[in-house]
C-alpha cells in the first residue's frame, strides 16, 4: 500500500512527477478497489491544502486549475481498480451545479468516481436552474440526484431545487445528496436534502449504500 500522506503531501505541493511517480508503484501493485479509493482520499486531502493556500494568496487560480488537472489525472490513473470487472450499472444519477454558481471541479469529480463504481451519470452541466433538474428527473428516473455548489449562495439554489422536485411530486422517488464547500449538516437539513459530503470518495460511498 502506497504512503497516503505522501501522496496528499504530493498532491499538495503540486509536484506532478512525485504524484504521478507514487501512483505508478500504486498501481503496479493492483490494489483492491478500496485501496483506490482511499488514495483518491488521500489527493483530495492535499487539493484542500491547495484550496487553504488558495485562500491565503499563496497559490493562484493557474494552481487551483492545475491541482484539478492532477487530481483527475490520479482518477483516470485508478478508475479501472475502482470500476472492477463489472460492466452492469449499478443505478443512476442526475448531477448539477445549482443556479448562480458555476464552479464543476468537485462535480467532475464526483462524476468520475460515481462512474468508476458503476453508476451511469447524467451530468447537467454548471449553473442549472430548479427546472432542469425537474425535468432530467422525469425523463431518466434516477434512484439519486447529487447537487454541487462552491458559493454560499448555492444554498440557496439548492433549497429552492429541492423545493421543485417536492413541488413536481418527484420527491420521495430520489435521494438527493448535495456538496461542496459552504454545505454543512445545519444547511443540509435546511435544504432538505438526504445526505451532504465534501469528499466526493465519501459521496459515492454513500450513494453505494443507497442502491444497495
Amino acid at each position: 500500500m502506497v504512503d497516503l500522506q505522501a501522496v496528499a503531501q504530493a498532491m499538495g505541493e503540486l509536484d506532478e512527477e512525485r504524484l504521478k511517480e507514487l501512483l505508478a508503484a500504486f498501481v503496479a501493485g493492483k490494489p483492491t478497489a478500496e485501496e483506490a479509493m482511499q488514495v483518491i482520499s488521500a489527493c483530495q486531502e492535499g487539493m484542500a491544502v491547495v484550496g487553504e493556500l488558495f485562500e491565503k494568496e499563496e497559490y493562484f487560480v493557474g494552481d487551483l486549475i492545475f491541482s484539478g488537472e492532477l487530481l483527475m489525472g490520479a482518477i483516470n490513473m485508478l478508475k479501472p481498480f475502482i470500476s472492477g470487472s463489472t460492466a452492469e450499472k449499478i443505478g443512476s444519477i442526475v448531477l448539477g451545479t445549482v443556479h448562480g454558481d458555476i464552479h464543476d471541479i468537485g462535480k467532475n469529480i464526483f462524476k468520475n468516481m460515481s462512474e468508476a463504481a458503476g453508476f451511469e451519470v447524467h451530468d447537467l452541466g454548471i449553473d442549472q436552474p430548479p427546472s432542469a433538474f425537474v425535468e432530467k428527473i422525469k425523463e431518466v428516473k434516477p434512484a439519486i440526484v447529487g447537487m454541487s455548489g462552491v458559493l454560499t449562495l448555492a444554498l440557496e439554489s439548492m433549497k429552492e431545487t429541492v423545493e421543485a422536485i417536492e413541488a413536481a411530486g418527484l420527491r420521495n422517488g430520489v435521494k438527493i445528496i448535495i456538496g461542496g464547500n459552504p454545505v454543512t449538516k445545519e444547511a443540509c437539513a435546511y435544504i432538505g436534502a438526504d445526505a451532504f459530503t465534501n469528499n466526493a470518495a465519501e459521496g459515492v460511498k454513500i450513494c453505494q449504500g443507497w442502491v444497495k
